[in-house]
């Protein structure tokens, strides 16, 4: 039996899951479950498409937490040293700043933000030196064509 252990809970009640992984000693994987919403496992390319409506609804906003995400989580988030690890970087105040954007897609700004962060932790834990994440968001936020970054966004069978 898989066991779920919660991590976080949004306003909005999505309740967010970690379950322990195969690849290393503290791997994880991501699960979250909206309420009346079956759980679900977050896919880099959710995300990308959340970010891309939400920059055609505010394209500085939208830049600026693509930055955020860099700047504070990316680079700063360290490997797990325990399972189930805890949030390093996500404080409720850094949600106020991007609720704007809350108008466009379909994510709030609080489940991305913890759910990046939870899914750079997990590429930190197995491997410290990758540049999955770091690349695809970069890609993002350089504009570079649509297909690069949806590429980017769509590996397979490099993580669990």
């Amino acid at each position: 039996m898989t066991v779920r252990i919660p991590i976080y809970t949004t306003e909005d009640g999505t309740e967010i899951y970690v379950t322990k992984g195969t690849k290393s000693p503290y791997n994880f994987r991501v699960s979250y479950r909206e309420p009346g919403k079956r759980r679900r496992t977050p896919k880099h390319i959710h995300i990308i498409i959340d970010l891309y409506m939400k920059k055609i609804g505010n394209k500085e906003l939208t830049m600026k937490l693509v930055d955020h995400i860099i700047n504070n989580i990316i680079l700063k988030v360290k490997p797990a040293i325990c399972f189930p690890s805890k949030l390093q970087i996500f404080k409720k105040e850094h949600v106020s700043e991007f609720k704007e954007l809350e108008k466009y897609g379909e994510y709030s700004i609080e489940f991305l933000l913890v759910v990046t962060e939870l899914i750079m932790l997990q590429e930190k834990t197995n491997f410290p030196e990758g540049t999955l994440h770091l690349d695809l968001y970069r890609a993002f936020r350089n504009e570079e064509d649509i297909f690069a970054v949806v590429s980017k966004a769509t590996f397979r069978g490099r993580y669990d």
